[in-house]
């Protein structure tokens, strides 16, 4: 058997996609009386190098990119989540969104009285993605940066799985946290 045959777990996979992409920790860099809203909001975020936010940000801005090892990415990096993202929101149980997610959530064979699981589990594959480098930039603004990450969850109702873009906020340290548990794709 030759190596190019083997079946290389996930896992080993994404071991080896991180070693071999260099992460990057954004650093704002002041150099006058005034501070950009946008780049203070990604000092010490940290991104894979060939998938970060263009710099510089602006005419004046001085702020760059320091090299930080994947193994603090792998050992320090965070995802948290809202319970309320998914109950009352996802599952728009008090009415209140009226966005339609719900159904695509139900049709799978998912209640609302899955939603701690689901929180749980979309936790769990965004930390994993995010380490592997496996999101999308999405907008940047004075909130911050927005990374897209698919999280693929096994159908209840039948065989198969469901696969969504959940939302996130990328923040100092390598910390991300849930803004939508459901994106438009």
């Amino acid at each position: 058997m030759t190596i190019s045959n083997y079946d290389y777990s996930t896992e080993f996979r994404n071991a080896i996609r991180t070693a071999i992409q260099p992460w990057v920790e954004w650093k704002h860099i002041a150099m006058g009386k005034t501070h950009c809203p946008t780049c203070l909001k990604l000092d010490k975020c940290w991104f894979v190098k060939a998938n970060m936010p263009q710099l510089p940000q602006h005419e004046y801005c001085h702020c760059t990119a320091v090299p930080i090892s994947t193994q603090t990415v792998q050992q320090q990096a965070t995802a948290d989540s809202k319970y309320s993202k998914f109950d009352p929101f996802l599952f728009d149980t008090n009415g209140k969104y009226n966005h339609g997610k719900e159904v695509i959530f139900h049709s799978a064979g998912y209640p609302v009285a899955d939603s701690l699981w689901l929180k749980e589990e979309v936790e769990r594959q965004g930390l994993e993605k995010y380490k592997a480098g496996e999101y999308i930039l999405n907008k940047l603004d004075h909130d911050g940066q927005r990374v897209n990450i698919v999280v693929k969850i096994p159908r209840k109702d039948r065989e198969g799985e469901l696969s969504f873009t959940t939302g996130w906020v990328a923040y100092p340290n390598g910390h991300i946290q849930l803004a939508t548990p459901y994106g438009d794709k």
